[in-house]
């Protein structure tokens, strides 16, 4: 076991006093700390700073759970079975390929020479439809862009990428990037530009996902009732969506359109395994079905097992949360007053609670481990309009997931984001990627965010390397 923290660190806390008050009531509150490390999730925290810091089990895990996350964790870097049952066509031929090491794999938009994934693995997952919301029968929600042997890919996808300069008030300069997608190669007829929406998404950090899934859903509602700030211009809701013909609320995902982890849609749209919620191939229907029989391959058999799929799950859940780092820094705690002035703490909420019985597998399992911890993600978990005026284009994406429209996102949970660079290599951020930093993450914020990113912009510079080197902290 690794020494347990023994002292304590003092910062500013978010404390919603009642459910009538729509104003924030900052108080002490205090985070126990070792050797210039913060605690980030309880029992569940990890003092790692390496290149495995998203990928390393959680003190707790032991026994049984400990045999069941090493083979989680091979399932998740390598898929079932040596990638048999993978395809016939697929985006990724396993969690690892897109989440390298839990993280985000470097954008094909940034690794590939001419930024566009044509001749390689993409890493990233293009959504499509008609202008008018409707699917394309031949193609599904995801265009998969890579196959098996002696079958069609369904197309390929190909990245337009676009730049402005700004600068700030103090004459810095800064440059923001967006892209326009184009797809070819399809499989089947082409499509008409102008009938076509394309939207696409990089790996989100699979960091905390069991404190996520752990989480006290009615302090997330309470949240919702009370983050009510009209003069910011911020007022968060909560996404509910029906799975499994339950209604509930929706926690993970770029605009938490899902309740759980999706490991089985994960294994079944992403990769083409199929599995007991999904038993049926993602291109039923399609040609390559037909040319997959032809050559003798077989699809009337389950890819992967229902204990696959929790074992992943319990790998996911059972991870560590990196702790914060250098909080006895000046400059980093001189960042941290610079979040609160700026207002980003009112939907990165630092603090949150898991409930008492912690959280439970898709197969039932129980980690109680994961219960009655206080945690850091720096989250509300709600959704919050992002803007469409930033360049033209802003953040609205046009594409609605629940009650999430184009322009809204789940605040995204900041802590690990510190450590990305370490563990995949880039600052690549936000839903696609066209964030290349720090600031240029912070500068496409609008609507809800616009009044923390006019706070931003109008610091010294001083002040935006200390908030940068908060951020970094966490």
């Amino acid at each position: 076991m690794r020494q347990k923290a023994s002292n304590y660190f003092f910062i500013l806390g978010l404390m919603l006093v009642s459910a009538s008050c729509s104003k924030e009531v900052i108080t002490e509150e205090y985070v126990e700390v070792r050797d210039g490390y913060a605690l980030s999730a309880g029992t569940s925290t990890i003092f790692s700073s390496s290149a495995f810091a998203y990928d390393t089990e959680s003190d707790w895990v032991s026994g049984d759970n400990k045999t069941r996350w090493n083979r989680g964790n091979t399932l998740y870097d390598d898929g079932p079975r040596d990638n048999k049952g993978l395809g016939p066509v697929y985006a990724g031929y396993s969690c690892g390929s897109c989440h390298n090491r839990t993280g985000r794999s470097i954008p094909s938009a940034w690794s590939d020479a001419e930024g566009s994934g044509k001749y390689g693995f993409s890493s990233m997952l293009v959504y499509v439809s008609r202008k008018n919301g409707k699917f394309f029968q031949d193609y599904g929600r995801v265009i998969h862009d890579q196959s098996i042997y002696g079958v069609e890919a369904e197309g390929k996808v190909n990245i337009n990428k676009h730049y402005k300069s700004f600068k700030f008030p103090d004459g810095e300069p800064y440059e923001l990037c967006w892209f326009t997608y184009n797809i070819t190669e399809w499989y089947a007829d082409s499509i008409a530009p102008e009938d076509l929406f394309c939207t696409v998404r990089i790996p989100l950090r699979h960091v905390g996902m069991g404190q996520m899934m752990a989480l006290d859903q009615h302090e997330i509602e309470a949240l919702a009732a009370r983050s009510n700030y009209p003069e910011y211009g911020i007022s968060g809701k909560c996404n509910y969506i029906t799975e499994r013909g339950v209604r509930q609320l929706g926690l993970s995902g770029n605009k938490a359109q899902h309740a759980d982890l999706t490991v089985e849609l994960g294994f079944s749209s992403d990769m083409g395994y199929t599995n007991s919620r999904y038993p049926e191939e993602i291109c039923r229907g399609q040609r390559q079905v037909a040319q997959g029989s032809m050559m003798g391959l077989m699809y009337d058999q389950l890819d992967a097992t229902t204990t696959d799929m929790e074992d992943v799950d319990l790998y996911m859940q059972a991870n560590g949360v990196p702790a914060r780092r250098d909080v006895n820094d000046p400059t980093v705690q001189h960042g941290e007053q610079m979040f609160y002035k700026a207002k980003c703490h009112l939907c990165h909420v630092t603090t949150l609670h898991t409930r008492p019985g912690g959280s439970t597998l898709l197969n039932g399992t129980r980690l109680p481990w994961l219960g009655g911890q206080t945690i850091h993600p720096y989250s509300d978990f709600l959704l919050h309009d992002m803007g469409s005026e930033i360049c033209g284009v802003g953040l609205n994406d046009n594409y609605q997931s629940g009650l999430a429209m184009g322009n809204e996102w789940r605040t995204t949970p900041l802590w690990g984001i510190g450590l990305q660079k370490v563990v995949n290599g880039h600052t690549y951020f936000l839903h696609d990627g066209r964030a290349r930093n720090f600031v240029e993450a912070i500068m496409w914020h609008g609507g809800e965010g616009e009044a923390s990113k006019n706070i931003f912009k109008n610091m010294n510079k001083t002040e935006r390397d200390a908030l940068v080197r908060f951020l970094q902290s966490l």
